[in-house]
């Protein structure tokens, strides 16, 4: 059992469980998240293909040694009991549709337990809450079922994944100040071009001694510096959610990056890794590989790319401050989770900004309708 690493690969790569780039073939994949070769650290959601991704990430590390390699599993959307809303996918395990809290110990046991059967291992080096819910975040019912997980050994350490989308900041901040005790880790969207708002969970990150994973590191495959203007994104592309125009205003921001990642001997992928790690709690990056389309850079390429990145920050910290000036996204978009920009009957995704929330902004140093709120001209 170890640590999860510097780097690491995510099984919503290459395209299969997660619509980014082409959807390459299950050896393909099992061969890219094989361990080896510098990397040892394996990312894994049960959700991700019902069951699927888990099954293949075991054949992927089938006849490696145990203690060679870190699995990051997550739990937490209920593709057992209930039914997939499109794109949205299976609703949290917190859903009263679905059950009260006197079951979220047995769900999560359940889960945990079946997503390691598949994976063809005994426990998790860490296991995260998956895309949790306002409940997710705040229920000590839940957090107790997951320490139960962690104490009859199914899991060495337990963490808490925000998402899909970007946000959720005050509720992660929450969440660390109920249960920092019981959580060491935490995933984060983070990478050069979007500082904001994952920024703002640093300091309570630090305070709480947990450690972040970085995800979307390559900012939609741009940092792979394979995407282009004009780049033809298939219709069901995970990217296209993002604005109009995003890739010509990022391709902009990466010619102004790459003196920088020049001086130090580094791809502008391994620029983006190295600046999410000079912040103090991160400790582990793990950008997307992606298949572009047509004839494209191979993806074994970009994992290569990525296992070539030093541990060792090399960047200064005046350097750290003038990416993260060249990449500022402040306002740019609506966040989840709660936001002062919303209002209304709470979703899964998203929620009113509460008082008691608002009073863990002020003690972070964090003004709602400055530093969550999108602005009126990013809209456009």
């Amino acid at each position: 059992m170890r640590d999860p690493s510097h780097i690491a690969i995510g099984a919503w790569s290459g395209g299969r469980y997660l619509h980014f780039g082409e959807a390459i073939d299950a050896p393909r994949l099992e061969a890219l998240l094989r361990p080896g070769d510098g990397l040892d650290t394996l990312l894994t959601a049960d959700a991700y293909g019902a069951g699927e991704a888990d099954a293949l990430l075991g054949r992927a590390v089938a006849g490696v040694a145990r203690d060679e390699f870190c699995v990051v599993g997550a739990i937490g959307h209920d593709f057992y009991a209930g039914e997939r809303d499109g794109p949205r996918g299976y609703p949290r395990f917190t859903d009263p549709r679905l059950r009260g809290p006197q079951g979220y110990a047995d769900y999560l046991r359940m889960a945990t337990e079946r997503s390691l059967r598949r994976i063809g291992i005994d426990a998790f080096d860490v296991v995260l809450l998956h895309n949790p819910d306002r409940t997710g975040y705040t229920s000590e019912v839940v957090w107790d079922g997951l320490r139960a997980v962690r104490d009859e050994g199914l899991a060495r350490r337990l963490g808490v994944a925000p998402g899909p989308a970007n946000g959720f900041t005050l509720d992660l901040i929450d969440c660390l100040e109920r249960f920092g005790e019981v959580i060491d880790w935490a995933m984060i969207i983070l990478n050069p071009l979007e500082p904001w708002p994952g920024e703002l969970c640093l300091q309570a990150a630090s305070r709480h001694d947990v450690r972040l994973i970085a995800r979307v590191v390559d900012y939609g495959g741009l940092f792979w510096d394979d995407v282009r203007p004009g780049h033809a994104f298939a219709p069901r592309d995970h990217r296209t959610f993002r604005p109009q125009g995003w890739v010509e205003a990022g391709v902009e921001k990466l010619e102004r990056l790459r003196p920088i990642a020049e001086r130090h001997g580094l791809t502008l992928l391994q620029l983006a890794v190295q600046w999410c790690l000079a912040h103090d709690p991160v400790a582990c990056a793990v950008p997307t590989l992606i298949q572009e389309a047509g004839d494209a850079r191979a993806i074994e390429d970009k994992r290569a790319e990525l296992v070539a990145t030093p541990s060792r920050v090399v960047l200064d910290e005046a350097e750290v401050a003038q990416i993260r000036s060249i990449g500022d996204n402040a306002g740019t978009m609506a966040l989840k989770g709660a936001a002062p920009d919303f209002a209304g009957e709470p979703r899964p995704d998203r929620w009113e900004l509460s008082a008691e929330l608002d009073a863990v902004a002020r003690r972070w140093g964090i003004e709602p309708d400055r530093d969550l709120r999108q602005l009126a001209a990013a809209r456009g």
